[in-house]
């Protein structure tokens, strides 16, 4: 058999099209260039992204979308190279419905729910969310099946689609990119509270991630309880952006200057301690039960 001969003998059917070997390295060539103009694409909007922070996560959501046309609009004209008819829809919508009926629904659920979050922009690249299970981190992706996300220790996780679009999930940087913490503690009954309030106030001065643009934003010092032994307070504070994405750490801060700032003062900070009313001991009671509690007897 000659080298023609060779590339242009059918090696199967597709209905009434036959598929040869030169036909496949043309499909090959052609989803190829389709990937390179992909990934040419997204490089330049990646290249805009940087000098455009605030458009970043939109610049993503076109180039995830553009990528999904191309290789589309690719695939179409390297099948139809070969000869197929997407005119014949019924052919496609069988093949569609064969693939899904044998386990495919996990895929097409999870690509559905990807088109969802970036059509809907209720989860965007660069946003701080916080999932059902306790998760928390930064949306680094979103792909055809899952979404990657990247927590405050660096750690990977990967989340597929349809449970973030099924699931509740807490957005902390959805519409304002601020938000109010609050940081609980305590001091000895007895205190004077505008002592504390004013040693405090001054803790969250000397915090960088503090808020101060409006009236609205002012650090604030609450009594919240009554406690065991000691007075409760929430130091309720805005922070900044940069602050939102690492709670545990601004909060630490936030403790660290607290507990600076009462020692200054002289407020004591409590510890759990109870008090032991003795009634009666080996059936003695009052002074001579104490005496025998305190070895005396």
């Amino acid at each position: 058999m000659s080298a023609s001969g060779f590339l242009t003998g059918s090696l199967f059917k597709i209905g009434d099209t036959p598929v040869t070997i030169l036909g496949l390295l043309r499909v090959v060539l052609i989803v190829t260039i389709a990937l390179f103009f992909s990934s040419l694409l997204r490089r330049m909007l990646a290249k805009i992204a940087e000098r455009n922070e605030d458009e970043s996560s939109a610049l993503y959501t076109i180039g995830r979308l553009g990528h999904y046309v191309i290789l589309l609009v690719g695939m179409m004209i390297a099948l139809s190279s070969i000869g197929l008819d997407f005119s014949n829809l019924a052919l496609v919508a069988g093949a569609l419905s064969v693939g899904i009926g044998f386990g495919l629904q996990s895929i097409v659920n999870n690509f559905v729910s990807g088109l969802i979050l970036l059509f809907e922009r209720s989860l965007k690249v660069g946003d701080f969310v916080e999932l059902d299970s306790g998760v928390l981190g930064i949306v680094m992706e979103i792909n055809v099946r899952s979404t990657l996300i990247n927590t405050n220790d660096n750690v990977d996780i990967i989340v597929p689609n349809s449970e973030l679009v099924g699931a509740k999930v807490t957005n902390w940087t959805l519409r304002d990119a601020t938000r109010r913490m609050r940081i609980p503690f305590g001091v000895a009954y007895g205190s004077d509270k505008n002592q504390v309030k004013k040693a405090v106030l001054e803790a969250a001065d000397r915090v960088p991630e503090t808020l101060r643009r409006s009236k609205k934003h002012e650090p604030q010092v609450w009594l919240v309880g009554f406690g065991d032994s000691s007075l409760d307070f929430e130091l309720v504070v805005w922070v900044s952006q940069a602050a939102v994405k690492r709670p545990a750490g601004v909060t630490a801060a936030y403790m660290w200057e607290i507990e600076t700032s009462l020692q200054q003062y002289g407020i004591e900070i409590p510890f759990p301690q109870r008090d032991l009313h003795v009634r009666s001991l080996f059936e003695k009671k009052g002074a001579e039960a104490e005496a025998i509690l305190r070895g005396k007897l």
